[in-house]
């Protein structure tokens, strides 16, 4: 048994979650096969690439294209907020994951630990579906306490509703 636990709401017609990342509990071959078993349409990445290769996730984006799986890689570092590079990629990654709401797929959103960052992302994908900002908010708490950790975290997920005009680049 892993650590790598999925926290899922239904979104839109869909499942959205938030996970800690595969290998941040040592098991990355078993926490890999999880996430197989689970089926997203999508993985959104939330963490930097040096908190990848310490937990020995170097290769999860080839591994989730592997699995037949959309990546989005969102390096935001621990307890912060997208900078303007992750920006770019966040605004060609959101408008594909509603997509994948709306059409009933499965979207997971992972930071290292599963609560800070992801829930940062998954509360700004809340909002753009349409839920109410304290609603989704609660929502999501009652499913991982925690979840959103800082005010800068609260802030950007509230401004929710940005789409991209461009789906390509940053995505597998």
């Amino acid at each position: 048994m892993t650590g790598f636990v999925i926290h899922a709401l239904p979104v839109l017609r869909g499942i959205l979650a938030i996970a800690p990342m595969p290998g941040s509990g040592g098991e990355y071959a078993a926490d890999l096969e999880h996430l197989k078993d689970w089926q997203p349409a999508m993985v959104v990445t939330m963490t930097t690439s040096a908190e990848m290769v310490a937990a020995g996730a170097g290769n999860l984006g080839q591994d989730v294209a592997f699995l037949g799986s959309r990546w989005a890689h969102v390096a935001t570092p621990d307890y912060g907020v997208p900078d303007a590079d992750a920006m770019h990629n966040w605004d060609r990654a959101e408008p594909i994951a509603l997509s994948a709401l709306r059409g009933g797929g499965r979207v997971l959103i992972h930071c290292k630990g599963g609560c800070g960052r992801s829930g940062m992302a998954a509360l700004r994908l809340m909002i753009a579906a349409g839920d109410a900002p304290d609603a989704a908010l609660a929502r999501l708490r009652a499913l991982r306490p925690g979840a959103v950790e800082t005010s800068a975290q609260m802030r950007w997920a509230r401004r929710g509703g940005a789409e991209a005009t461009d789906a390509g680049g940053g995505i597998r």
